[in-house]
């Protein structure tokens, strides 16, 4: 399809990537990955025909169709959403108004005639390419990936321009694959979109017929999207068979490879030199010592490039909050009504009651709108409670890191100068580590907060939020403009802090890895899920009940078959015997009592606690909360204790 041969790019004086070959087949799915200011943006205009090579050739096979999606600037306007997306499919539309023609010019021409026969061979080879090309079901085509990017079907009749910079681009998206180039070209298409519209997204792309290049910052949307890997390091082209988990496995092996390859090259340089050096003047080893010479020479030095510094970055512990850190206790929110909205007010949240305790590093899920922000800024104190109560724990500091934080930061102030203010301890090095994890790298640390765009300055925040944090953390997207390194550096600082958090998040590998519950908000509630994204999506699709209802199935023991007898004679046949238990089945049952005894053993502590706990008496209202508390806790055990007795029962049987 696409055929690279030497090529070369420069940005300025800057030297992108040179001799570079590389061939695009038609059902590759490659991730572009590097660097941040590597070529990867710049590389996909030139294979979208919007740039050019700088050295080297580009060939494009005949027939060949690139659709470009870049990472914003895209606006549309004049059209509503529907329309807009039909509006791809100018050549089925044609063919539809002809198909229209030739339809009334059949009912009208002399069957007998020639000129019907044309007619009526035309209609037949033009009706078998509109329904090989799908245009009897356009509508419902633009309909699937609308719903599947997250337009609701009251947003199908809307105008364009009434949605924001974000929704516009999750349209360009939709126009993009509702024409089907055999080359899709997509820079960070998973930047605006929510998790239900990824996990589409990832879906459509996994049964998409064509090939498509993409770049992403979401490790697991690559795992999952594509076979191949290009990377772009050291101003050169190297390439991977397998997914972004595989990539990084074989460039660890190739840089070992590498690096011994030096090793033992150096180690024949050295060789050659000392030779050359001892016998340079000898006239008996002239001729070795030439030999050697033109050896040297001809050895194409193997060079290393700069390894990427290895940054470890770890927040300062906060103090110690109670056990309790959050209670929400039947919370509503709503907003005022807006005009043309027929009067009702916007119900956001009714009759919400959790609790949130010390240690819990809690995801926030749901479709964009459902209210996942609303939530944080309630914890946050940034928004009012329309009715119910919102309780803090003892000790409890919250720190709140909006989507727009960057406000609150001193425009006229330096970068460096302005963490080092927040940072007194910290040295210079130190410092410029740190805004290079986040993406601020050479002369950048010395700009200005009010040149920085606001992706920058999102990140430039977050990293000043996070140098001294309190014990109750509430992120909203602060993944947000973050590159794969600078997610795997606040991932594991976040995984070793010791306070309390509830953070939004898009990206799919961070919550796996962060998350040890799950609130899904939805329909004015919110369920919560204990685990991470893995395990609430295993409970959403049934699996829990699977798990019982196969437990149950377990618990069917075949009984023995009594034959029948006459009157008082006993029976002379003998009884049949007991089927045994499958041994598998029998490991399952006593793993699950094994996990139940542990259980039980953690609620009998807790309900301790809470037993001591009432006896210092605060307030009426406190003892009121912590005697439902202990309710709970009771009413939980008595559940696991009746699933253990039923499962040893069942065992003791079976033996």
């Amino acid at each position: 399809m696409i055929q690279l041969s030497v090529a070369g790019k420069r940005f300025g004086h800057k030297l992108l990537f040179e001799n570079t070959d590389w061939l695009i087949t038609p059902r590759d799915r490659i991730g572009l990955v590097g660097a941040n200011g590597t070529g990867k943006s710049t590389l996909m205009k030139v294979l979208a025909g919007l740039d050019t090579l700088d050295y080297g050739s580009l060939i494009v096979a005949k027939g060949t169709t690139a659709g470009y999606l870049p990472q914003d600037g895209l606006s549309l306007s004049g059209r509503t959403v529907f329309a807009e997306c039909m509006g791809v499919f100018t050549e089925l539309h044609a063919m539809e108004r002809e198909l229209e023609t030739l339809t009334h010019r059949i009912s009208e021409l002399d069957h007998e005639s020639p000129e019907y026969a044309d007619v009526a061979d035309r209609y037949h080879s033009l009706e078998h390419e509109f329904r090989t090309r799908d245009g009897y079901s356009i509508e419902a085509e633009v309909g699937r990936v609308l719903m599947g990017l997250g337009f609701r079907k009251e947003d199908w009749e809307r105008q364009t321009d009434e949605f924001s910079g974000g929704w516009q681009m999750r349209l360009a998206l939709a126009k993009l694959l509702l024409q089907k180039p055999n080359l899709l070209l997509l820079d960070e298409p998973t930047n605006h979109l929510d998790l239900e519209a990824r996990n589409w997204l990832e879906e459509y792309l996994h049964n998409y017929p064509h090939a498509f290049v993409l770049i992403s910052h979401d490790r697991y949307f690559l795992d999952v999207t594509v076979n191949k890997i290009a990377e772009i390091w050291n101003k050169r082209f190297w390439f991977y068979t397998g997914n972004y988990g595989k990539f990084l496995t074989q460039k660890t092996q190739r840089n070992e490879q590498l690096q011994a390859a030096y090793r033992n090259q150096r180690d024949r340089i050295e060789q050659l030199e000392v030779f050359i050096n001892r016998f340079r003047y000898q006239a008996t080893k002239a001729k070795q010592v030439q030999s050697r010479i033109k050896e040297l020479e001809k050895i194409e030095r193997i060079e290393i490039p700069p390894e990427e510094k290895t940054i470890h970055f770890s927040f300062p512990q906060p103090k110690p909050s109670g056990r309790i850190v959050a209670e929400f206790v039947g919370v509503a929110k709503s907003y005022p009504a807006k005009a043309g909205n027929n009067g009702s007010e916007k119900e956001v949240f009714r009759d919400v009651s959790f609790m949130i305790e010390k240690g819990d590093r809690i995801a926030l899920v749901g479709v964009n709108g459902a209210g996942k922000s609303t939530l944080i800024k309630l914890l946050a104190g940034a928004e009012p409670l329309t009715c119910g109560e919102f309780k803090l724990g003892h000790n409890v500091e919250a720190d709140y890191f909006a989507q727009d934080q960057y406000k609150e930061l001193d425009a006229d102030a330096r970068m460096i100068d302005d963490l080092g203010a927040a940072s007194p301890r910290s040295t210079q090095t130190e410092l410029r580590s740190l805004l290079g994890c986040f993406l601020f790298s050479e002369d950048d640390v010395f700009k200005k907060i009010a040149v920085l765009s606001g992706g920058e300055r999102g990140r430039y925040a977050l990293l000043r939020l996070l140098l001294h944090p309190a014990n109750f953390l509430l992120l909203d997207e602060p993944t947000n403009h973050l590159d794969l390194r600078a997610k795997d550096v606040l991932l594991d600082a976040l995984m070793e802090y010791s306070g309390t958090i509830v953070f939004v998040s898009h990206d799919r590998y961070f919550i796996d890895k962060l998350a040890t519950r799950v609130f899904e908000i939805g329909d004015g509630k919110v369920e919560v899920y204990p685990g991470n994204y893995e395990d609430y999506l295993w409970r959403k699709q049934g699996g829990s009940e699977k798990q019982n209802e196969a437990i149950r199935q377990q618990l069917k023991i075949t009984e023995p078959a009594t034959p029948p007898t006459n009157g008082n004679q006993p029976s002379t046949e003998p009884a049949a015997k007991t089927r045994r238990m499958n041994p598998i089945k029998r490991k399952k049952m006593e793993d699950r009592i094994h996990e139940l005894e542990a259980q039980i053993n953690r609620g009998e502590t807790v309900i301790a606690n809470c037993e001591t706990a009432m006896q210092d008496f605060v307030s009426a209202d406190e003892s009121q909360r912590q005697a439902q508390e202990l309710e709970q806790h009771k009413t939980t055990q008595a559940e696991l204790l009746k699933e253990w007795e039923d499962l040893s029962q069942s065992l003791q049987e079976a033996d």
